[in-house]
C-alpha cells in the first residue's frame, strides 16, 4: 500500500508528504522497519515523540505526531491515538465496515454476553468472529489473546481476517481502557450492550466519573443501545446519545423486556422473557442471577437484529458456559472445586450469591488482589469475601510490582471482626492446597480472581500458572 492511499483512507491530507510504500503501522519503536509508519503516542511512562528521530533512522517513511518532532516526512494530528486506530484500519482497506459489529461493555458479563452471542448467531447460520478477555476467534479458528480490546493495528488485522473468511457478525468485548486510549476510534457498531458498572480499574480512570464517561464512548458510536435498566449508571451511558434504546430488566415492567418468574437451580435458571408483543420461555445451564442479565442482553439483542425470537431460545438451551466462569474442575473428591474470574467487589459478590443458592455444605473462598491496581476496592473486596463464605483464605493474585504482603493485609482490613475463619497466605499455591485440605463433603472451593488466565504476574515477570493444573497436582499428591 502507497502512504498516500494509506493517509487519505483515514481521512488525513497528503499534501507536502512524500509517497512510500507502507508495510507496517506502529506506535512500538521496537517494532518499526523499512516502510513503517510510527505513530507518536504519549503514554504515562513513555512518550513515542522522543522516538521519532531514532523510528526514521530505522526506515519509517511517515511520523505522526502531536508536535514537531523535527524530522522530514511528519504528519501533525490533534490526537496521535485516535490517528493510529484510523490509520491501521486504513492499512487493512477498512475491513470493519464489511461487518455487522456488536459491542458489549460494563464491569462484568461482558465475556459471557460475547460468547452467548456468537453462539446464538452461528446456531442460526451466521458465521461470526469474537474479540475478547479469554480469546479471539474467527468462526472456529482460536487466537490467544492478550487484552479485552486489542491494540488498533492487531484489531484490524483480526477484523481482515473475519472478513476474508466470511464473518458476517462481529461480537466483541469493548473496555473503557480500550474506549480511553482511542483503540476503537472510527467504529460503529450495529448494536451495543451496557451490562452494569461497579468499581473497577479507578486506578486508570482516577475517579467514578472518568469510568462512566470512557463507558459512554461505545453508545455514541451505535445505532442501538441495548442496556440493563436495573443498574443505576444506565442513564448516564445513554445521556446524550441519539442512538434508539432498548432496555432489560428482571426486577421491574417497565423495561423494553422483562424477566418474569425467574428460577434459580443448581444447574441453570428459567425464565420467561417478555417483551412487546414478545414472550418465550427461556432455559440456561448456567446458574447464577448474573446469567439472567447475561442471557438477556445475548438474547435481546439477537432479536433487534431480527432474529426469531424461538429459535434464540432454542439457541440459549444448549449455551456452554465460558472457561473461567463458574468453571467446575474436575476433581475425583467429595468436595467441589470452582474457578471464577470475579475480580471486582461486584463480581466476587456475584459469584457468591450464585453459590450460596445451591451450596450444600460451607463455601470456601480463596482469592487475592492485583498489585499496581485500585487499592481501594481491596478492603471491600475482602468484607464481601467474609460476609458471605463461610472460611475465607486470603492470597495473592497478580502482586506485579507492590509486596503481596501488604496487599493481603490491606484485603484482610475488610475481614476484621468476622464471625468465621480468615487465613492470610501469600502463596497462591499453599493457599490453594491449604483450602483443599480444609474441604469436607459438600463444600464448595472457590477460587477467585485468575479465572481464564493461565500465568501470575511476580515482580520478577510473569509465570506460567494454571489452577486446573494446581488443583491436581495437589489432589495427585
Amino acid at each position: 500500500m502507497k502512504l498516500s492511499q494509506l493517509l487519505e483512507g483515514a481521512g488525513y491530507s497528503t499534501a507536502g508528504l512524500k509517497d512510500a510504500a507502507v508495510t507496517l503501522v506502529t506506535e512500538d519503536s521496537r517494532k518499526v522497519c523499512d516502510g513503517s509508519v510510527f505513530v507518536c503516542i504519549k503514554g504515562a511512562h513513555f512518550d513515542g515523540h522522543d522516538k521519532a528521530a531514532e523510528a526514521c533512522e530505522k526506515g519509517a517513511v511517515l511520523v505522526v505526531a502531536e508536535s514537531d518532532t523535527g524530522v522530514k516526512n511528519q504528519l501533525i494530528v490533534n490526537d496521535s491515538r485516535e490517528a493510529f486506530s484510523l490509520l491501521s484500519a486504513s492499512f487493512f482497506d477498512n475491513p470493519a465496515k464489511k461487518l455487522r459489529l456488536v459491542g458489549v461493555t460494563g464491569t462484568n458479563g461482558k465475556t459471557t454476553t460475547c460468547f452467548l452471542l456468537k453462539g446464538i448467531f452461528e446456531s442460526l447460520g451466521h458465521k461470526t468472529g469474537l474479540i475478547g478477555t479469554v480469546k479471539n476467534m474467527i468462526g472456529e479458528k482460536e487466537y490467544p489473546a492478550n487484552f479485552t480490546t486489542p491494540d488498533p493495528f492487531e484489531l484490524n488485522g483480526l477484523f481482515a481476517e473475519m472478513v476474508e473468511a466470511g464473518c458476517e457478525f462481529c461480537v466483541m468485548e469493548v473496555s473503557s481502557q480500550a474506549l480511553a486510549q482511542q483503540r476503537v476510534a472510527g467504529l460503529h457498531y450495529e448494536t451495543a450492550i451496557f451490562t452494569n458498572l461497579t468499581q473497577d480499574h479507578l486506578d486508570y480512570h482516577g475517579n467514578f466519573e472518568n469510568y462512566i464517561a470512557a463507558k459512554h464512548k461505545l453508545f455514541e458510536n451505535c445505532s442501538t443501545a441495548i442496556v440493563n435498566s436495573d443498574d443505576e449508571a444506565y442513564t448516564a451511558m445513554l445521556e446524550g446519545c441519539s442512538c434508539r434504546c432498548i432496555t432489560f430488566s428482571a426486577m421491574s415492567d417497565s423495561a423494553d423486556f422483562s424477566a418474569k418468574n425467574i428460577e434459580y437451580k443448581s444447574d441453570g435458571v428459567a425464565y420467561i422473557l417478555v417483551g412487546i408483543g414478545k414472550i418465550e420461555r427461556i432455559k440456561m445451564g448456567i446458574p447464577g442471577g448474573f446469567t439472567v442479565y447475561n442471557s438477556m442482553g445475548a438474547a435481546i439483542c439477537a432479536i433487534e437484529l431480527g432474529m426469531p425470537m424461538d429459535k434464540v431460545a432454542q439457541a440459549l438451551s444448549v449455551a456452554k458456559g465460558v472457561p473461567g466462569r463458574i468453571e467446575v474442575v474436575p476433581t475425583d473428591t467429595d468436595y467441589t472445586v470452582i474457578i471464577d474470574y470475579a475480580h471486582s467487589p461486584d463480581g466476587l459478590q456475584n459469584i457468591l450469591a450464585a453459590l450460596r443458592k445451591i451450596a450444600k455444605a460451607r463455601i470456601i473462598t480463596v482469592f487475592g488482589c492485583g498489585g499496581d491496581r485500585d487499592k481501594t476496592k481491596r478492603p471491600k473486596m475482602g468484607k464481601i469475601a467474609a460476609d458471605m463464605s463461610d472460611f475465607v483464605v486470603v492470597t495473592s493474585d497478580n502482586p506485579r510490582t507492590e509486596d503481596p504482603q501488604t496487599i493481603l493485609e490491606e484485603v484482610a482490613e475488610g475481614t476484621v471482626g468476622a464471625k468465621i475463619p480468615v487465613v492470610k497466605i501469600v502463596d497462591r499455591t499453599e493457599a490453594i492446597e491449604f483450602a483443599l485440605n480444609e474441604a469436607n463433603a459438600g463444600d464448595i472451593v472457590l477460587l477467585a480472581g485468575k479465572g481464564h488466565e493461565t500465568y501470575q504476574i511476580l515482580n520478577t515477570g510473569k509465570i506460567h500458572y494454571d489452577e486446573r493444573e494446581i488443583v491436581r497436582d495437589i489432589l495427585n499428591k
